[in-house]
């Protein structure tokens, strides 16, 4: 099954991608846990923390596991595509907390619809093209 999967390289790397966003999200989640119960942090700074240390963490498992790239000349373009993500969180993160839900579930819902609009942005930033258009493999370093 796997070399099945192998032969087609963009859904072989959205299933990497997902095992692999599995950890980064429970990372990152965890990261912003900790900074607004541990720390005490209000969720705009636990969350603008949270994403420093996760986009670290992501681009060296992306960068190595997912996309097989090398070096740091596709950092810049992760970083805005992360930056992105992070404002568009914060924007849901806002309306769910101002709708009533606690600041830590609101996050915890976000995570998923969150998780599929971030394939897209690294995708783009990482190999220069969107998930499944291209022949599959990266131009990165």
């Amino acid at each position: 099954m796997i070399a099945t999967l192998q032969s087609r390289p963009d859904l072989w790397r959205f299933l990497k991608f997902l095992v692999v966003g599995v950890l980064n999200t429970i990372f990152g989640f965890l990261a912003y846990a900790f900074f607004l119960r541990i720390v005490g942090l209000d969720w705009q700074l636990a969350l603008a923390l949270s994403y420093v240390v996760g986009v670290l963490w992501n681009f060296g498992t992306h960068g190595k596991i997912v996309f097989r790239t090398r070096g740091f000349r596709r950092l810049p373009l992760y970083i805005l595509a992360y930056a992105a993500l992070f404002f568009l969180n914060k924007l849901a993160l806002r309306a769910a907390i101002g709708a009533g839900m606690s600041d830590l579930w609101a996050q915890a819902l976000l995570v998923l619809p969150m998780a599929m609009v971030a394939f897209f942005l690294v995708s783009l930033a990482l190999t220069g093209q969107l998930p499944f258009r291209g022949k599959g493999t990266s131009d990165a370093d």
